[in-house]
């Protein structure tokens, strides 16, 4: 079964995060993301996420890019394992593109790392989260049509 409008909104999703890479990229998201994760784990111990230099944030994010585009294909063509993927991709893409705005919002991450408005990332941030909603919302409706 081919799936055109589910492999459009995957393809739709991975082209806005590459928007996003650049915005982030281009608005020194790193001075806001670094100093976060500092605080975070000086007050959770247990906090997952590591700090980065430029070039291999950037070269991390190149990558997974590249790996999210070329399973776009399998999307076109209804694959049903890639259905997981493409959730967890659009429901971790929405809360970015939350995290940006709410940043924006309160000027700030945690209370040591304020920041000017807008947050670094904030300008890709609705197009992230409306790609997020309609890869959801397709995800949804090609469910249904295949019960």
């Amino acid at each position: 079964m081919h799936d055109e409008k589910l492999g459009i909104a995957g393809a739709a999703l991975c082209l806005t995060f590459v928007l996003h890479v650049l915005d982030e990229a281009s608005t020194n998201f790193l001075s806001v993301y670094n100093p976060t994760v500092i605080a975070l784990h000086q007050r959770f111990a247990w906090f997952p996420m590591p700090t980065f230099e430029f070039g291999e944030w950037l070269t991390g994010l190149v990558i997974a890019n590249l790996i999210l585009l070329a399973l776009c294909p399998f999307a076109f063509r209804g694959a049903t394992w890639i259905r997981p993927i493409a959730y967890v991709f659009a429901v971790i893409m929405m809360l970015n593109g939350v995290g940006h705005t709410l940043g924006t919002i309160f000027g700030r991450t945690v209370a040591s790392v304020p920041f000017a408005r807008p947050m670094p990332g904030f300008y890709s941030s609705p197009a992230l989260m409306a790609a997020s909603t309609y890869l959801l919302f397709r995800l949804r409706a090609s469910a249904r049509a295949a019960s």
